[in-house]
């Protein structure tokens, strides 16, 4: 599944986490510093952040650009020069770039968040009376906003059309890898589904869960600091009353217990997704003898085959009772989450509508990003479902045992004669 795609997996991943780490370590410890050297310094301690389009384009972001770039060029030489790969192009430089491309429409939330301040604390002046303006200043904020949000939109939609790209390219890996091996693979039940299918799916969901992952920790990296920098607002929280750093305690601790229950909930699901493929690949294999052979998809089997379908469908449906229960009360839950902690800030009249806008958006994205479990769950559990599946190839490629639920198939087939 890997191998197919990426030089020498386990190590070429290694590799990139630690290569990854030492190049953020470096940023904080010296490196955002260097872009002095080439007349893009970081911005000044304290100064207030820039607000609208011209953020994105102003001189630490414009180094931390090149430096990103750098970075990038010498993992790939490397790789390039230590095991080269026919499809290194798209495992490293494309790679890379859709995760600048989400770095890049994090950074466009945080220009929106920072936008909410004083354009909020604005209307309030006029919803109040207390500020006096035109109709030409009022169009220019919304217009800054919306050169944000026309940015933001159409990088994503440059993002998709690569990953749309790069999820065939892996797919196309993986299809010509099993390919090449057919012939030790053709004897594993569904074998042609598995290529078929199983490979465009697990390539798909495993960009999906990637990209949420890295947008995840983008966001809680480029939220938190906004985040304790706008809790000077927050007086004490309900209940517990005046802690340090109150919002970031708020959101994780709200976060954990989203996470757990929810795993709780849907600890049964990964293994009735794997067997829901199961009959309903024996139940469309027999359908396909049938279309051959007179003999095969008699009514009496095919009858049998499909009452395992429903089976297997109604029990996931009763499970998915309780899992869906729980996970969508915690969202219920999670959308007046905000508001419940400000309360008291409310109250004692310490916050302005600017900064209530401001931390409720800033405290949404790092709950979000702290919810990557919860939110990704249903995905997880459809992605070791393929994962099994594909797992036999791989067993049987490097002559290991295959795993136990296509071993009983065998040992069936053994018995029973072809199914």
């Amino acid at each position: 599944m890997f191998v197919s795609f990426f030089p020498k997996p386990k190590l070429f991943f290694a590799s990139a986490a630690i290569w990854a780490l030492a190049a953020i370590l470096f940023w904080f410890f010296g490196g955002e510093q260097l872009g002095a050297v080439l007349g893009l310094p970081p911005a000044a301690a304290g100064a207030p952040p820039i607000i609208g389009i011209t953020v994105l384009w102003s001189k630490p972001f414009l180094w931390f650009y090149i430096y990103f770039a750098a970075c990038v060029l010498a993992f790939y030489a490397f790789w390039a020069w230590y095991s080269p790969h026919p499809w290194l192009n798209w495992s490293i430089p494309v790679s890379a770039f859709i995760l600048f491309l989400i770095y890049f429409n994090v950074q466009v939330s945080v220009a929106v968040n920072d936008w909410y301040g004083p354009f909020f604390d604005y209307v309030q002046g006029l919803m109040s009376g207390t500020v006096q303006s035109t109709n030409a200043e009022f169009y220019a904020g919304v217009a800054s906003f919306a050169w944000l949000a026309l940015v933001g939109m159409n990088v994503s939609v440059v993002n998709a059309f690569i990953v749309s790209h790069w999820i065939f390219r892996w797919r196309t890996a993986m299809n010509n890898y099993f390919m090449e091996n057919w012939s030790k693979l053709r004897h594993i039940e569904g074998a042609s589904q598995r290529i078929q299918e199983d490979t465009m799916r697990f390539s798909q969901i495993m960009e999906d869960l990637g990209a949420t992952f890295v947008q995840s920790i983008m966001t809680l990296i480029a939220f938190l600091p906004v985040m304790i920098r706008l809790q000077v607002h927050i007086t004490e929280l309900p209940i517990v009353g005046a802690i340090p750093q109150p919002l970031v305690v708020a959101a994780l601790a709200w976060c954990l217990f989203g996470t757990i229950s929810v795993m709780l909930a849907g600890i049964k699901l990964p293994g009735l997704q794997f067997r829901n493929q199961r009959v309903e690949a024996a139940y469309r294999k027999e359908l396909v003898y049938g279309e051959d052979h007179e003999d095969r998809a008699q009514p009496a089997t095919t009858s049998e085959l499909f009452e395992n379908v429903r089976k297997n469908y109604f029990r996931l449906y009763f499970h998915y009772i309780y899992f869906n229960v729980v996970r969508y009360t915690y969202l219920q839950a999670d959308n007046i989450f905000a508001n419940i902690i400000l309360g008291p800030s409310f109250v004692a009249h310490k916050i302005t509508f600017g900064p209530f806008n401001q931390i409720s958006n800033a405290f949404g994205r790092v709950t979000n990003s702290l919810q990557f479990l919860l939110n990704s769950w249903s995905t997880i559990v459809e992605l070791q479902s393929v994962h099994k599946r594909l797992r036999a190839f791989e067993a049987t490629l490097q002559g290991e045992p295959l795993p136990e639920i296509d071993q009983r198939y065998l040992e069936r087939q053994g018995a029973d004669g072809p199914a």
